[in-house]
Protein backbone atom coordinates (compact mmCIF):
# COMPACT_ATOMS: atom_id res chain seq x y z
CA UNK A 1 0.00 0.00 0.00
CA UNK A 2 1.44 3.28 -0.82
CA UNK A 3 1.59 6.48 1.70
CA UNK A 4 -0.99 7.89 -0.92
CA UNK A 5 -3.42 4.87 -0.78
CA UNK A 6 -3.47 4.47 3.19
CA UNK A 7 -4.86 8.18 3.24
CA UNK A 8 -7.84 7.29 1.06
CA UNK A 9 -11.14 7.47 3.67
CA UNK A 10 -13.35 4.44 3.17
CA UNK A 11 -16.52 4.65 1.27
CA UNK A 12 -19.40 5.99 2.96
CA UNK A 13 -21.87 3.30 3.91
CA UNK A 14 -25.72 4.33 3.12
CA UNK A 15 -27.42 4.00 6.53
CA UNK A 16 -30.06 1.92 5.15
CA UNK A 17 -28.64 -0.50 3.83
CA UNK A 18 -26.54 -0.65 7.17
CA UNK A 19 -29.79 -0.95 8.66
CA UNK A 20 -30.97 -3.73 6.23
CA UNK A 21 -28.01 -6.11 6.17
CA UNK A 22 -27.91 -5.57 9.89
CA UNK A 23 -31.68 -5.89 10.75
CA UNK A 24 -30.38 -10.24 9.56
CA UNK A 25 -29.21 -10.40 12.84
CA UNK A 26 -31.95 -11.79 15.48
CA UNK A 27 -32.17 -9.87 18.46
CA UNK A 28 -34.26 -10.18 21.83
CA UNK A 29 -36.00 -6.42 23.49
CA UNK A 30 -35.88 -4.92 26.56
CA UNK A 31 -37.37 -2.60 28.20
CA UNK A 32 -34.95 -0.47 30.28
CA UNK A 33 -36.81 1.32 33.51
CA UNK A 34 -35.90 3.30 36.67
CA UNK A 35 -37.85 5.29 38.89
CA UNK A 36 -37.30 9.14 38.55
CA UNK A 37 -38.41 12.36 40.30
CA UNK A 38 -41.71 12.39 38.96
CA UNK A 39 -42.34 8.77 39.01
CA UNK A 40 -41.55 5.59 36.94
CA UNK A 41 -39.70 6.21 33.73
CA UNK A 42 -38.36 3.85 30.75
CA UNK A 43 -37.49 3.14 26.73
CA UNK A 44 -37.72 0.03 24.54
CA UNK A 45 -33.95 -1.02 23.62
CA UNK A 46 -33.04 -3.58 20.89
CA UNK A 47 -29.16 -3.28 21.68
CA UNK A 48 -28.72 -5.18 24.82
CA UNK A 49 -25.89 -7.92 25.58
CA UNK A 50 -24.04 -9.79 28.43
CA UNK A 51 -21.00 -8.01 28.86
CA UNK A 52 -18.87 -9.97 31.90
CA UNK A 53 -19.18 -12.35 34.13
CA UNK A 54 -16.30 -11.16 36.26
CA UNK A 55 -17.52 -8.45 37.50
CA UNK A 56 -20.74 -8.97 36.55
CA UNK A 57 -21.60 -6.19 33.41
CA UNK A 58 -23.87 -5.98 30.65
CA UNK A 59 -24.58 -3.03 27.83
CA UNK A 60 -27.00 -1.52 25.95
CA UNK A 61 -26.99 1.69 23.64
CA UNK A 62 -29.58 4.29 23.98
CA UNK A 63 -29.75 6.55 20.95
CA UNK A 64 -27.98 10.24 21.75
CA UNK A 65 -31.78 11.78 20.21
CA UNK A 66 -33.31 9.76 23.90
CA UNK A 67 -34.83 12.46 25.66
CA UNK A 68 -35.67 9.44 28.64
CA UNK A 69 -31.73 7.42 29.01
CA UNK A 70 -30.63 10.79 30.45
CA UNK A 71 -33.32 10.42 33.30
CA UNK A 72 -32.50 6.98 33.69
CA UNK A 73 -28.36 7.95 34.17
CA UNK A 74 -29.75 10.52 36.50
CA UNK A 75 -30.99 7.97 38.32
CA UNK A 76 -28.17 5.80 38.26
CA UNK A 77 -29.69 2.65 39.15
CA UNK A 78 -32.34 0.83 36.36
CA UNK A 79 -33.77 -2.43 35.80
CA UNK A 80 -33.09 -4.03 32.27
CA UNK A 81 -36.75 -5.71 31.41
CA UNK A 82 -36.21 -8.95 28.34
CA UNK A 83 -39.74 -9.06 26.70
CA UNK A 84 -41.77 -12.10 26.64
CA UNK A 85 -42.45 -13.13 23.27
CA UNK A 86 -46.10 -11.41 23.32
CA UNK A 87 -45.43 -8.24 25.02
CA UNK A 88 -44.64 -6.52 22.02
CA UNK A 89 -47.13 -4.25 22.61
CA UNK A 90 -45.08 -2.96 25.40
CA UNK A 91 -42.02 -2.44 23.16
CA UNK A 92 -43.97 -0.18 20.87
CA UNK A 93 -45.78 1.53 24.07
CA UNK A 94 -41.99 2.06 25.38
CA UNK A 95 -40.72 3.15 21.86
CA UNK A 96 -42.64 6.12 21.74
CA UNK A 97 -41.70 9.75 23.05
CA UNK A 98 -43.97 12.10 25.02
CA UNK A 99 -46.62 9.99 26.43
CA UNK A 100 -47.38 8.02 29.53
CA UNK A 101 -45.45 4.77 28.82
CA UNK A 102 -46.15 2.83 32.00
CA UNK A 103 -50.06 3.84 31.38
CA UNK A 104 -51.58 0.28 32.13
CA UNK A 105 -48.42 -1.37 32.85
CA UNK A 106 -48.48 -3.68 35.33
CA UNK A 107 -45.44 -3.49 37.68
CA UNK A 108 -43.87 -4.24 40.84
CA UNK A 109 -40.55 -3.11 42.27
CA UNK A 110 -37.40 -4.89 41.54
CA UNK A 111 -35.31 -5.85 44.59
CA UNK A 112 -33.25 -2.49 44.33
CA UNK A 113 -36.29 -0.43 43.67
CA UNK A 114 -36.61 0.14 39.65
CA UNK A 115 -40.12 -1.04 37.75
CA UNK A 116 -39.86 -4.56 36.85
CA UNK A 117 -43.26 -5.68 34.14
CA UNK A 118 -44.88 -8.29 34.63
CA UNK A 119 -44.61 -10.98 32.16
CA UNK A 120 -41.22 -10.74 31.46
CA UNK A 121 -38.84 -13.60 30.68
CA UNK A 122 -35.79 -12.21 32.82
CA UNK A 123 -35.38 -8.97 34.33
CA UNK A 124 -31.17 -7.74 35.70
CA UNK A 125 -31.00 -4.86 38.59
CA UNK A 126 -28.08 -3.07 37.52
CA UNK A 127 -26.17 0.60 38.05
CA UNK A 128 -24.33 2.68 35.90
CA UNK A 129 -20.42 1.62 35.23
CA UNK A 130 -19.49 3.85 32.58
CA UNK A 131 -20.32 5.05 29.10
CA UNK A 132 -18.92 5.54 26.32
CA UNK A 133 -19.55 7.57 22.69
CA UNK A 134 -20.80 4.88 20.30
CA UNK A 135 -21.52 6.98 17.30
CA UNK A 136 -25.52 8.46 17.16
CA UNK A 137 -25.88 5.92 20.52
CA UNK A 138 -24.09 5.87 23.44
CA UNK A 139 -22.87 2.69 24.78
CA UNK A 140 -23.63 1.97 28.67
CA UNK A 141 -22.15 -0.06 30.93
CA UNK A 142 -23.84 -1.44 33.55
CA UNK A 143 -23.15 -3.42 36.99
CA UNK A 144 -25.51 -6.45 38.11
CA UNK A 145 -26.77 -6.08 41.21
CA UNK A 146 -29.73 -8.53 40.83
CA UNK A 147 -31.73 -10.50 38.28
CA UNK A 148 -33.97 -13.39 37.46
CA UNK A 149 -35.64 -15.30 34.90
CA UNK A 150 -39.04 -16.66 34.14
CA UNK A 151 -38.00 -20.45 32.00
CA UNK A 152 -41.35 -21.16 31.52
CA UNK A 153 -41.69 -18.00 28.94
CA UNK A 154 -40.44 -17.10 25.59
CA UNK A 155 -38.58 -14.39 24.62
CA UNK A 156 -39.67 -11.68 22.24
CA UNK A 157 -37.56 -11.47 19.23
CA UNK A 158 -36.70 -8.84 16.46
CA UNK A 159 -35.66 -9.47 12.69
CA UNK A 160 -35.56 -7.86 9.43
CA UNK A 161 -37.92 -4.71 10.86
CA UNK A 162 -40.70 -6.82 12.73
CA UNK A 163 -41.08 -9.10 15.89
CA UNK A 164 -40.37 -12.49 15.88
CA UNK A 165 -38.57 -14.34 13.71
CA UNK A 166 -40.93 -16.56 11.42
CA UNK A 167 -43.69 -13.29 11.04
CA UNK A 168 -40.11 -11.81 9.38
CA UNK A 169 -39.32 -14.89 7.58
CA UNK A 170 -42.53 -15.07 6.04
CA UNK A 171 -42.83 -11.30 5.25
CA UNK A 172 -39.97 -11.45 3.70
CA UNK A 173 -40.80 -14.55 1.38
CA UNK A 174 -42.50 -13.82 -1.89
CA UNK A 175 -43.89 -17.32 -1.54
CA UNK A 176 -45.41 -17.68 1.50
Amino acid sequence: MTADEAHVPPPVVDPEVMRSVLGNFVSGVTVVTATGPAGPIGFTCQSFSSLSLDPPLVAFAPARSSRTWPQLRDAGRFCVNVLAEEQSDLSAQFARSGTDKFAGVAWAPSPHGSPMLDGVVAWIDSELWAEYDGGDHTIVVARVLDLGADARRTPLLFHRGNYGLQSALLEGDPLA
